[in-house]
């Protein structure tokens, strides 16, 4: 996406009264400038600016470059890479959900929820060429499903009940008078009716032009269908069977959607986490990003300081636990995991791996690919280093995870998931496996989607495995001359077990100040 889409107007935002206080976020009409809520649907050009404010949130620093990811930080994968007591708070399950860190992503996702609600209103009755009205409305329904599909399993459960379901049809309601569905079932099933209207009113990615390639499109509806389903399987394991339907349905959409490889597994994986495959047929939905915006994530994981080349912020780093998940012979792993002695190329110069940072002794490695180039700031890397974006457009659903969907699917219905699990396996020059396991299946899903928001600690929520892991200390490499590449290290304990309470702790706080000011209840336990 173009940054012209990043652009919300002051009018648009004002108008449709998305900067409201806590206290009536969900509900509140009143216009805050001088155009009115009732004025602002008027022509062509408000139904798109509406469609562009869709996307505001996408690049926000709480949503999707630390945001939600404080809560995957949470799993086995990685540690905070630095003393931060605020994250240590969160990965240790001892928070209210009014940390900075934590509170930002539950109303925001409701803000953009309201503007979906606001297009899905009004569009419908303005005077709009066919296709720009279908997908206006298209857009609509997926950001509201996406952001649905963030906080449902985020925030929702079976036990303390789902999120608040507020629509086109309920919008106007009175401030405090929404409730929380008896199940998270409930969002799912809301946010799967949204994503199949959304898939039969948007387009292909195929058929963009150049300008509008970050929107919405039939594939990613189709995709998080899949995903949604998966989630849903936990309570029903009927929708299995949606899961393959729906992951089949991208793979046959017309838009050519395939895992990438040049059958050359020694550079493929390196390739695809790069922006020369930003556009390309495995990235389905992304935080479209550049040197003027986007997600953090890839300055955020990146050494703090960087070596005094550039900001990093030191955050994110894998365990040894992870690293050594990972087979002998898997190209994947150093693509994914820098330990010291690695050899990588740092603004122009060649460098071996070492950091004075890192609590692991490790870096993510996935999203240093546009850090290589000798004066890379401007043109690869924001030049401010307090929004240390890429033009790496961050992952947040590829065909490869649609794959691994799909041989869980397949697995958990007793039936055979080897092809689209030996598809990943091929591309990291790895054997195929026969008669895979759903064990096989975990690791092939944390081998492959290592640090990205594919959402490790939910994964083992899900699986019912959070407890067990947790109970476990989390490992690291300590060596002995942190500023030596070279020097020794022995394994050691970086991160103590936890007390994971299976039954509270599937689900994070809801922002007490929302409890308060919606009348909802907290999760039970919180």
């Amino acid at each position: 996406m173009k940054n012209t889409l990043y652009k919300i107007s002051t009018l648009i935002a004002l108008s449709l009264g998305v900067m409201t206080s806590c206290s009536d976020e969900f509900t509140n009409l009143e216009p805050l400038g001088s155009t009115s809520y009732e004025n602002f649907f008027q022509n062509e050009q408000d139904a798109i600016t509406a469609a562009n404010s869709l996307y505001f949130y996408m690049k926000d620093e709480d949503m999707f470059s630390r945001g939600f990811f404080w809560y995957i930080n949470a799993s086995d994968d990685m540690v905070t890479g630095r003393i931060n007591s605020t994250a240590d708070n969160i990965k240790n399950f001892n928070m209210t959900g009014d940390e900075g860190y934590a509170y930002w992503m539950y109303p925001q996702s409701y803000k953009i929820i309201r503007r979906a609600n606001d297009i899905i209103l009004n569009v419908p009755d303005m005077d709009l060429a066919t296709d720009l009205k279908n997908r206006i409305l298209g857009e609509a329904y997926f950001m509201r499903a996406f952001h649905y599909f963030w906080i449902a399993h985020t925030y929702g459960d079976d036990v303390s009940g789902g999120v608040p379901i507020v629509t086109e049809e309920n919008m106007f309601d009175e401030a405090g008078s929404y409730s929380r569905p008896v199940s998270v079932v409930e969002n799912y099933a809301q946010i799967v009716e949204d994503l199949e209207k959304a898939a039969d009113l948007l387009p292909l990615f195929t058929t963009y032009s150049a300008e509008d390639m970050g929107r919405a499109h039939k594939d990613a509806a189709l995709a998080y269908i899949a995903k949604t389903n998966l989630y849903w399987a936990e309570y029903d394991p009927s929708r299995y069977a949606e899961v393959v339907t729906y992951v089949d349905a991208v793979t046959n959409s017309g838009s050519g959607r395939a895992i990438y490889t040049t059958n050359t597994p020694e550079e493929d994986f390196r390739m695809l986490h790069s922006h020369l495959n930003n556009w390309g047929p495995e990235y389905i939905w992304t935080v479209v990003s550049g040197v003027n915006g986007g997600s953090k994530l890839p300055g955020v994981s990146l050494e703090n300081k960087g070596w005094g080349k550039y900001n990093g912020w030191g955050y994110y780093m894998p365990t040894n636990d992870l690293y050594e998940e990972f087979e002998e012979g898997d190209f994947r792993r150093e693509v994914t995991i820098l330990k010291f002695g690695d050899d990588f190329k740092f603004f122009g110069e060649e460098r071996k791996y070492q950091s004075e940072n890192s609590l692991s002794g490790l870096q993510f490695n996935k999203y240093l690919y546009e850090y290589q180039f000798e004066n890379p700031i401007g043109t690869y890397i924001n030049s401010n280093g307090n929004d240390p974006t890429t033009i790496l457009n961050v992952p947040l659903l590829r065909y490869s995870e649609l794959l691994l969907m799909k041989a869980e699917a397949l697995i958990m219905q007793g039936q055979n998931g080897d092809a689209p699990l030996n598809m990943v396996r091929a591309r990291a020059g790895l054997d195929p496996k026969t008669d895979a396991t759903m064990e096989d299946l975990k690791h092939e899903r944390r081998v492959e989607l290592a640090g990205e928001f594919a959402n490790r600690h939910f994964d083992l929520v899900r699986w019912g495995d959070a407890e067990e892991a947790y109970s476990k200390p989390l490992y690291g490499r300590l060596h002995t001359d942190r500023a030596d590449p070279n020097s020794d290290y022995v394994i050691g304990e970086i991160w103590p077990a936890r007390n994971f309470d299976a039954d509270v702790m599937g689900v994070w706080p809801i922002p007490t100040r929302v409890v308060s000011s919606s009348g909802i209840e907290q999760n039970k336990g919180w």
